[in-house]
């Protein structure tokens, strides 16, 4: 039973003795315990997270009753636990501070999953009216109250079930809210190349003039880089999809049931519609943490492309009189404050932030699945760091990616005008002739033109190097982004 003090604290016990609470909080010694153990960072373990073990615990307590382990009773009550949980961290909702654990805890999450033994164990007194804390005491637990480590924690460990939730919380993520973003990107990108396909600009490799090419190329190229990136959001999603709850503590399944985590896995799929499943290996999905190294892997990939997005229009946008100026970004703000009227390409620029963001996030993860490090033997002890940069990362990108299409992309303008005149300044244009005239001789037009200040046009033009006719044909430039075309 526990005890009040004057100062608003309650006294708990647990296997290591008493513990004072705040009267108030829903979570028991252990959370409070690691509340006191992990004052570094300041950021709490991702809602993300959290939701996951609710949904987790729900469907771990509804197998143990499947498995006739746990009475109807008990189990109806951690599933309404549960769901109180997962609408109460709804938009940073206020059981939020119930979850108060450091990201930077113990690396096999074992504080968040006691932290979310008690706080389930707790709403369960309050809905049978009882106080909190009254989860241990004997005559509460024989007339059906639910113990924390005996009833919502049955057939489970932390070293499964963090795991598991990490997994559940970042494939959701990327579902739910990466994937959608990345697709509407691509849209808005597909629809100006499709505007734009008739409009030609000079290409550039290695910074220097190339040959021609046509603006809705550039974006059609683009939007494939975020078309791939909803694959490869996808492919994430399936590297995160076989889960080790099942496995307990170092991957045999001690002290639960042989079907546990296939029941687990099959109803997390059914309420998700993420095809999850039960690890092939436990001790694979236990001991290492190389699913979850590849997802972030493929998010970073998906980061890599949104800067080149990013930079390419920066880039191109860059002026607005004395840069290349091929692209107009919309002004969303004032770009100075001594330069008036100065106007800068901030969306790309905090998008390229971002993506330096990811990439800094998936070392970090990388480093928490490495042998030696976070890959320890027969558990992964950087647990709930590499969580959260994964999570981190999906909300940076999702985010991000919105900015950048409502922001950027959708208001950006080709300025046709800009493009035709560094088209026939370019030196590039000589390339077409190089198949008539040879490469040497075209070269030496180059240098004559660059030489003079003339185009290559009117220098072929003066040497009489093909006919008019011929001329216009071969240093037509849209013709030039159209090879395979008579």
């Amino acid at each position: 039973m526990h005890l009040m003090s004057d100062a608003g604290q309650r006294t708990e016990r647990d296997s290591m003795g008493e513990m004072s609470v705040p009267s108030g909080a829903l979570y028991g010694a252990s959370t409070q315990r690691a509340v006191l153990n992990f004052p570094v960072s300041g950021r709490p373990v991702p809602a993300a997270v959290i939701r996951a073990y609710a949904m987790l615990k729900s469907a771990c307590a509804r197998t143990n009753a499947s498995l006739g382990r746990l009475d109807d009773g008990r189990a109806n009550a951690i599933e309404a636990a549960c769901v109180q949980i997962g609408e109460g961290l709804a938009d940073h909702g206020g059981l939020a501070a119930q979850f108060p654990v450091d990201t930077f805890q113990t690396g096999s999450g074992t504080s968040t999953n006691m932290n979310a033994n008690e706080v389930i164990a707790n709403l369960i007194c309050l809905a049978r009216g009882e106080a909190i804390g009254s989860s241990k005491d004997s005559a509460y637990l024989q007339a059906g109250g639910v113990h924390p480590n005996d009833h919502v924690n049955m057939g489970q460990s932390s070293n499964d079930t963090f795991p598991t939730a990490m997994h559940i919380a970042a494939a959701i993520e990327l579902r739910e809210r990466l994937v959608p973003a990345l697709k509407a990107l691509a849209d808005a990108l597909e629809e100006k190349a499709r505007a734009w396909d008739s409009v030609v600009k000079i290409g550039r490799t290695h910074l220097q003039d190339a040959t021609p090419i046509r603006v809705g190329q550039e974006f059609a190229g683009f939007a494939r880089q975020a078309r791939l990136g909803v694959q490869r959001a996808e492919r994430a999603v399936e590297a995160l999809c076989e889960l080790a709850i099942g496995g307990t503590a170092v991957g045999t399944g001690i002290n639960t049931h042989p079907k546990f985590g296939s029941m687990v896995a099959a109803e997390l799929a059914q309420k998700t519609g993420i095809a999850f499943r039960e690890a092939q290996d436990h001790c694979e999905a236990q001991h290492a943490k190389d699913g979850f190294v590849e997802a972030s892997g493929l998010v970073r990939t998906i980061a890599v492309s949104l800067s080149k997005i990013a930079s390419d229009i920066r880039l191109l946008s860059c002026g607005p009189r004395c840069g290349i100026g091929e692209l107009s970004l919309p002004s969303v703000q004032p770009g100075s404050s001594i330069m008036p009227g100065k106007v800068n390409p901030v969306i790309c620029e905090a998008m390229m932030m971002v993506c330096c963001q990811v990439q800094g996030n998936d070392q970090a993860t990388m480093l928490g699945g490495l042998g030696g490090v976070g890959g320890l033997l027969d558990l992964n002890v950087a647990m709930p760091m590499m969580a959260a940069n994964l999570l981190d990362s999906i909300n940076l990108l999702a985010n991000g990616s919105v900015m950048f299409r409502v922001s950027a992309i959708e208001g950006l303008v080709v300025n046709e005008q800009r493009c035709a005149e560094l088209i026939g300044g370019s030196l590039a244009m000589c390339t077409s002739l190089a198949p008539v005239i040879g490469y040497d001789r075209a070269a030496g037009l180059a240098k004559e033109a660059f030489k003079t200040g003339k185009t290559v046009r009117e220098v072929a033009r003066e040497q009489q190097v093909v006919s008019e006719d011929e001329l216009n044909r071969l240093l037509n430039p849209d013709a030039m982004t159209r090879p395979d075309v008579d």
